[in-house]
This record gives structure tokens, C-alpha cells and sequence, in this order.
């Protein structure tokens, strides 16, 4: 016996239903979607942290070292965001660590595709190579935004020097990246040479320059670094507490390095990082570092706690 067949009205009632249905559940995805996205700009930015793996098959240390020298022995993005997502932190920066990785920027890249708005990076590449630009252009369609450069690079004692370190600064300047020194304040000198070449390209100066990691505030140093706010483009993190001053919580004794580059360069310029995994261990924690912003340094305004926890970071490794 064959079955009634629904007549024409109630077709188009079932296929609207259907559509609406559809439709519905489309917003409700795309509803999601945008408020997960929004929680996740709306949380705290980590401008320094490293990662890495015992998957030596699918990442090979540089000069094929064993697993034996990672230290800690794993630190994987999930084992990072399982420790700063409890503590309000939703996006991270994540630098290429080349004493284990060398030039292979891979486990960030994979890093930055598999947690996609969540991972910044920040990558290493050979300054002296023939055309470093375009391995600069490579790296930025996968999420890079910032490029590391220690003393040295590019096969000369001065970076002006260097064609390929003058490439790296110009193309950084044309495409909205920034460039990253890992340095001693010897160094500082030659980033504001180089800035004076290079007005538009922005600058983030890892750690401080490293000043306190003796236990001492050099006040030339210190002048040295904020003497290079002048350079409009140029940012310091605010990072590595670990390593600086008397080296251990509540690290109240940098407050006076902070205060300075605080009025040298103001809360816009300035940005936060952790430098995990190296920031976990002994008295030395996550939560110690991230509190000394988010609640001491009594001269920073709501505003300014924001800017350095949060605004600046983004501005630099999340847009364009």
C-alpha cells in the first residue's frame, strides 16, 4: 500500500522548518565561536614563553642532541595552558628556544595551527643566508610576528654591518614585524644604532636587557635602556623575574627598574612575560610572577596593568 504523499503546503512547512533549524544551529555555532574568541582576547597575554617535546621523531634537537638535555624534560603547549589558563592567562607568545631547536621554527608553527588565536610567535632565522626576507615572509603567513636576533648574527660583530640584518630590520619594518633582542645592556647601543636606520621597525627588547641578572642596577645601564624610548617603535618586556635582582618572590626589588622604564616608556610600551618554563621552579612560580603586575607596583593604574598584561603584547604578536 503506498503511503499518502504530503501535499505542497506542508512540504514547504517542512522545509522551512528544516532551514530554520539549520540556520539556528549556524548562529548558535557562529554564537559560540565569537564569544570563545572573546574570552580569549579577553584574558591575559604571556609575552615570553618557550615549549618543546620529547617527540624528538617529529622534532630533532639542533646537532642532534639527546633527549637528556631538555630541562625540564617536557614542556608542551598543553602542559603550558594547563598551567596558565587556571590563572586567567588565554593567549601566549611563544619563542623559538634555539640552544634545543636551532632554525627549526616547526614545533611553534604546529604550536600556533593547532591552538589557532591563542599562540603568538616569535621565530629564529639565519640573519646571513642569502635572502633571510623571504624566509621572514614564509614564517609570517604561518602566525610569526616577531623574529629573534642575538650578538653575532649575521656573520658580523655589528649588526649594521650585516646585509642580511639590515634586510631582516627593513622587512621587518615593511611588514609589521618586530624584531626581538636576547641581550647584555653592552648591546644596547647597537639597537639604537640600528633604530636610528630603521625608524618603522619595531623593537621588543627580551628581559630587560638583562640588567639585574648580576643582582645589580647599573645606572648606565639603566640609562642606556631607557635612553632607547625615544625610538617611538621600541617596546621592553617586562619579564624573567626569575633570573633578576634577588631572584626570588615577591620581587619587590624591581619595582624601581619597572618604575623606571614605566616613566621612560609608559604602560603602552611595556609588556609582561613569564620566560617559562624557566620561571617554574623552587620558590619561583607562575602565579608569583603574573601577581607582581596584576596586584603590586602600586604606581600602575587598572588601565596600566591592563596595558602591560594584556594591550601590548596584543598589539604587537596578534595583529596584522
Amino acid at each position: 500500500m503506498s503511503l499518502p504523499q504530503p501535499s505542497a503546503s506542508s512540504l514547504s512547512r517542512r522545509e522551512f522548518l528544516g532551514r530554520a533549524s539549520a540556520a539556528l544551529a549556524v548562529a548558535t555555532v557562529a554564537g559560540g565561536t565569537a564569544r570563545a574568541q572573546s574570552d580569549v582576547e579577553a584574558g591575559f597575554v604571556d609575552a615570553h614563553s618557550h615549549i618543546w617535546t620529547t617527540d624528538l621523531e617529529r622534532y630533532p634537537l639542533a646537532g642532534g642532541q639527546p633527549v637528556s638535555v631538555l630541562a625540564p624534560r617536557s614542556f608542551t603547549a598543553e602542559e603550558l595552558l594547563a598551567i596558565v589558563r587556571p590563572l586567567g592567562v588565554s593567549r601566549v607568545v611563544l619563542i623559538q628556544h634555539k640552544p634545543y631547536h636551532g632554525l627549526d621554527n616547526r614545533c611553534l608553527a604546529d604550536a600556533m595551527a593547532e591552538h589557532p588565536g591563542v599562540f603568538g610567535g616569535v621565530a629564529c632565522i639565519e640573519a646571513g643566508a642569502p635572502r633571510p626576507d623571504v624566509e621572514m615572509l614564509r614564517l609570517k603567513t604561518l602566525g610569526f610576528r616577531g623574529f629573534r636576533i642575538t650578538p653575532g648574527e649575521g656573520g658580523t660583530s655589528r649588526w649594521s654591518a650585516s646585509e642580511g640584518m639590515r634586510l631582516m630590520w627593513g622587512t621587518a619594518a615593511a611588514q609589521g614585524l618586530a624584531i626581538c633582542p636576547l641581550i647584555d645592556a653592552a648591546y644596547l647601543e647597537q639597537v639604537d644604532e640600528m633604530c636610528r636606520r630603521f625608524p618603522e621597525t619595531r623593537v621588543v627588547i627580551d628581559h630587560f636587557a638583562r640588567i639585574g641578572g648580576t643582582g645589580e642596577f647599573p645606572e648606565a645601564d639603566l640609562a642606556a635602556l631607557t635612553g632607547l624610548a625615544k625610538h617611538p617603535r621600541v617596546h621592553v618586556k617586562v619579564s624573567a623575574y626569575y633570573y633578576l635582582g634577588r631572584k626570588r618572590p615577591p620581587y619587590d626589588d624591581l619595582a624601581p627598574m619597572i618604575r623606571r622604564m614605566y616613566d621612560a616608556y609608559g604602560p603602552q610600551r611595556l609588556m609582561w612575560g613569564s620566560d617559562s618554563p624557566y620561571q617554574l621552579g623552587g620558590e619561583n612560580t607562575y602565579a608569583a610572577s603574573l601577581k607582581l603586575i596584576q596586584e603590586g607596583l602600586d604606581f600602575l593604574s587598572a588601565e596600566d596593568r591592563d596595558w602591560l598584561l594584556r594591550k601590548s603584547a596584543t598589539g604587537v604578536f596578534f595583529s596584522g
